[in-house]
């Protein structure tokens, strides 16, 4: 079987296609970062104008790559939440029209689970049951997988995600959007235990997340160095390596926690803010501890990509669960009530 998948959450347009037998077969992508970087931050308007006008194309750069035709499809999926819902009713709707068009099967994915799967992607595949930690800019989740849509929140962040958490922590420092992934260079060449962050609910029991407090002791430590105008590079890369410190070893330890609560000796670790090579070391480290194994997709897999949606909606499609022709789009849209296959 031969899925075409899409993805448009936010601010990225990911195509891909996936052939069940040999695996990816086309994975384009394009990324919004010049549309928004002028604002600091993602604008919803413009990121939905944005997949309109890039989605089509992608389609058949991908049919291009994958050398087949739409007669070649046995379905498609699209993204339907959560996210932003313009955005996400743009690729659902170029999704459900094709399928409608071209009379084949579409299927409504979620999008964390897409995440939660992108690991299956690989050679070296999790087997069920495991501990998935999501992080990404809008998620922070702990989730025991018992298999495909079985799926029990352990714990979730209560405020800010932790890559929410970096983007802003970025922006206090005075760095360019997207901020996450240029803290973390930046953090590369900080000094280890120069500022010490707090590591928020780690002394108490429990498995939620909450990194808001952490963003205002890194907000308060800036100003007391003078500012980020007053405030040295050194002084800067010293901050941003204590700030991501701080979340690594908080992701760290509830990760142990559940890990010890569940029983479960594998961990998967997905969502943009697993590409964070500091944390990848830091669970490596971890998991050989505990003699078990830690899972990740590969670095152009962790942040939005079609290839997760397509690979995700391949299962649904085995599973004949199909979408209706009165889908609606799920910019909330909860895990755990996905049905099981």
């Amino acid at each position: 079987m031969r899925i075409l998948g899409i993805e448009s959450s936010c601010d990225e347009t990911g195509i891909a296609i996936y052939d069940d037998e040999k695996g990816l077969l086309a994975h384009q992508l394009y990324s919004q970062i010049k549309v928004h970087a002028d604002y600091g931050g993602v604008v919803p308007e413009l990121a939905s104008r944005d997949h309109i006008r890039k989605a089509l194309p992608l389609i058949e750069a991908a049919f291009e790559e994958a050398n087949c035709t739409a007669e070649d499809l046995d379905g498609i999926a699209f993204t339907a939440g959560p996210g932003l819902v313009g955005a996400i009713l743009v690729g659902s709707s170029i999704g459900r029209s094709l399928a409608f068009g071209w009379d084949i099967p579409a299927v409504a994915v979620h999008h964390m689970e897409g995440h939660l799967l992108a690991p299956m992607l690989e050679e070296k595949k999790p087997d069920f049951p495991f501990v998935a930690l999501l992080v990404s800019g809008g998620h922070t989740l702990l989730v025991e997988v018992k298999g495909i849509g079985q799926y029990q929140i352990l714990g979730e962040s209560v405020d800010d995600a932790a890559g929410e958490a970096f983007d802003k922590t970025a922006k206090l420092l005075g760095l360019d959007y997207p901020g996450g992934p240029l803290l973390a260079k930046l953090a590369e060449q900080g000094e280890d235990k120069k500022f010490v962050f707090p590591r928020p609910m780690t002394s108490k029991p429990g498995l939620d997340f909450s990194f808001s407090g952490l963003k205002t002791a890194t907000a308060i430590t800036i100003r007391e160095q003078g500012g980020v105008e007053g405030c040295d590079e050194q002084t800067k890369a010293d901050i941003a390596h204590a700030f991501q410190t701080a979340v690594v070893d908080t992701l760290t330890i509830k990760c142990k926690r559940a890990l010890k609560q569940t029983g479960i000796k594998r961990l998967v670790i997905a969502g943009g803010v697993s590409a964070n090579k500091d944390l990848r070391e830091k669970f490596e480290r971890m998991m050989q501890g505990m003699q078990g194994e830690v899972f990740y997709p590969r670095t152009e897999f962790c942040t939005d990509n079609g290839a997760m949606i397509a690979y995700a909606g391949m299962q649904r499609l085995k599973a004949k669960q199909y979408a209706p022709m009165d889908m609606k789009a799920y910019p909330r849209w909860p895990i755990d009530s996905l049905p099981p296959i």
